[in-house]
């Protein structure tokens, strides 16, 4: 049996989509998956080393990745009002916001992309892990921060304020829906797995769409302390049809991230290699 090392966030998104195949309740076509759990940014950084064979990583990281990964069909994250919060503490609205201090989840994660481009005064940006973002504006250490994942849900308990949703501006800017993250693989592996994965991958979504109910307990062991009600929410956010298959509509909102991001000064080049698989 070929193993395949593989890595996803604990988040209810990834458990739900990866459940049927680590554990074997699909046909895994002669693979195994040898997976670990990580947050996004230590992911993106797993696969800027090559560590892993397979990937969830954030679009934004995906830009540097292209020479080594290729994106799969499904698994990936994207839909519309889905993207990451810009909050304070503070009201600050409508003020100048190049001189404050922001906590970003981490520098190749799509949302700090989304900032720069709703907001390419903000330059004064420290990586701090996503759960502690909060915590941190509540303390005063920054002026503002962007929150991905389930604090969208949250933060308002916690006094904290919008400043703006970058997952709006995003769609007042292109029409699309916000690519988020997405799954990767390794272009030097053997075409025939490179498809297998692809197949495999699909198949998972699909059984747990069709049975909801079966990756759960695989999703409460992994979210830690995050209520039923959120855990729920945060899949029904994040996974969606392009979670089965991109679709033309899901290429096309992937080809306009990078192509903005190229014309904003962004990234250094445009991608040479093809995108998808």
């Amino acid at each position: 049996m070929n193993k395949i090392t593989l890595g996803f966030s604990p988040c209810p998104n990834d458990t739900f989509i990866f459940d049927a195949m680590v554990h074997h309740k699909i046909d895994t076509e002669g693979l195994e998956f040898d997976y670990f759990m990580a947050d996004v940014e230590e992911l993106n950084a797993k696969a800027f080393n090559c560590i892993p064979d397979v990937c969830k990583v954030s679009y934004h990281a995906y830009l540097h990745l292209i020479n080594d990964y290729i994106l799969l069909n499904s698994g990936s994250a994207l839909g519309d009002d889905v993207g990451p919060l810009f909050i304070s503490k503070k009201d600050l609205s409508n003020q100048n916001l190049a001189d404050i201090s922001v906590a970003i989840p981490g520098k190749f994660t799509t949302a700090n992309l989304l900032l720069s481009i709703a907001y390419p005064e903000v330059k004064n940006k420290k990586e701090v892990l996503f759960s502690d973002i909060e915590t941190k504006l509540l303390n005063e250490e920054f002026d503002a921060g962007v929150i991905i994942h389930e604090n969208r849900f949250t933060y308002h308990k916690r006094g904290l304020k919008l400043i703006a949703d970058l997952g709006k501006r995003w769609f007042e800017l292109t029409q699309q829906p916000i690519p988020l993250g997405g799954i990767v693989i390794r272009r030097n592996l053997d075409k025939d797995i490179i498809n297998s994965v692809n197949r495999i991958l699909k198949k998972s979504v699909e059984y747990a769409f069709a049975n909801p109910d079966s990756p759960m307990g695989f999703i409460r062991c992994n979210a830690q302390e995050m209520e039923e009600e959120v855990m729920m929410k945060h899949i029904n956010l994040y996974v969606n049809q392009y979670s089965v298959e991109l679709g033309d509509k899901g290429r096309k909102a992937v080809e306009t991230l990078f192509n903005l991001a190229f014309a904003k000064g962004l990234i250094d080049t445009n991608p040479q290699k093809e995108l998808f698989l």
